[in-house]
């Protein structure tokens, strides 16, 4: 039975992969900040099987005790900050954990290995906001990168520190550059989920409006259950290597608002959105999207929900979760 270790477990790609480890047969850990985390009980009931270590990314004496007390043969960083709005208002915390955390957790590894340290295989959850003033259309493997964000600064740290480790030390580690990929578990402050837990409350007359700020900007959005697959597969590979995992689609935020409003009925969108400049971000991302043909090709991965059903998806559950609650 192989062992894995997951950092940021509380999260919709923790929580998905965790699924995915375990039917595969996995022993799985994960590494939860705090022993009151408010998420602990959700991972306790959608993943019963995973054991639990109490640590953090910017504490490296934890990460060496999670590691010694798994003794995993993977592990997948997952932790960050991850919210790209909140990384303007706070880039100090946000570098302590998605940029040095990186580090910390690359080290406690190399340290764990010992005199054999491609033993532990190592995934980095590097991130399409890297590429932020984008340079290249399509963005690939090998496109410039250029963060327009403290989160991508730091994520571009991480991705590099990856790269340096797994050259430097001989260590198996890879990074998948994942494109916006989301789920019924998004949290509530990113704007997929803003905007499907929106158009359900509408919909029930629960909320009389959505509030956005740019709706002209495009993204590559996939489903997380299908990503989390791709950074598993990454871990079986004889080689470490750096992937970009997207669907090859864009879509606007204004799309994302008018498929979710057409889900429950409504096509006079328009008269329930009103923008409003304090959501606009200081520096842009206009556009991203994701050349995966290299996934396709050494990981044998594609996408299989589409931008419509994701929309779907979430929009319902939604809709399922208010009336429960109401």
């Amino acid at each position: 039975m192989p062992t894995a270790l997951i950092t940021g477990i509380t999260g919709q790609d923790g929580l998905y992969l965790a699924e995915l480890l375990l039917a595969k047969g996995y022993d799985v850990h994960g590494v939860i900040r705090g022993q009151n985390n408010p998420r602990r009980e959700l991972v306790e009931r959608l993943v019963p099987d995973v054991r639990l270590h109490n640590g953090d990314l910017t504490d490296l004496s934890s990460l060496m005790r999670a590691l010694r007390e798994s003794q995993p043969d993977e592990v997948y960083n997952l932790g960050a900050v991850s919210f790209v709005a909140y990384s303007w208002e706070n880039a100090f915390v946000t570098s302590d954990v998605t940029a040095i955390g990186v580090l910390n957790l690359l080290e406690a590894v190399r340290l764990h290995c010992g005199d054999d340290p491609s033993s532990v295989r190592f995934y980095q959850a590097s991130s399409s906001e890297m590429f932020g003033k984008v340079q290249e259309t399509p963005q690939r493997e090998s496109t410039l990168l250029w963060p327009r964000s403290p989160y991508g600064v730091s994520k571009v740290y991480g991705h590099y520190m990856t790269i340096n480790y797994r050259e430097s030390y001989g260590m198996h580690a890879s990074s998948g550059i994942l494109f916006n990929h989301e789920s019924p578990r998004r949290g509530e402050e990113f704007v997929t989920r803003k905007v499907s837990k929106a158009v359900a409350a509408i919909k029930l007359g629960m909320q009389d409006e959505l509030v956005m700020g740019n709706l002209d900007a495009r993204r590559d959005w996939g489903f997380a259950g299908d990503y989390v697959d791709a950074m598993w597969r990454m871990l079986q590979q004889p080689e470490a290597d750096d992937y970009v995992i997207a669907t090859g689609e864009t879509h606007t935020i204004e799309e994302l608002v008018r498929v979710a409003f057409a889900h429950v009925g409504i096509d006079d969108w328009k008269r329930y959105v009103r923008q409003d400049p304090a959501f606009m971000r200081p520096a842009e991302v206009d556009e991203l999207i994701g050349d995966a043909s290299k996934a396709r090709e050494v990981l044998g991965w594609e996408p299989t929900v589409r931008f419509e059903e994701l929309v779907a998806m979430m929009v319902d559950a939604d809709v399922a979760a208010l009336k429960a609650g109401w």
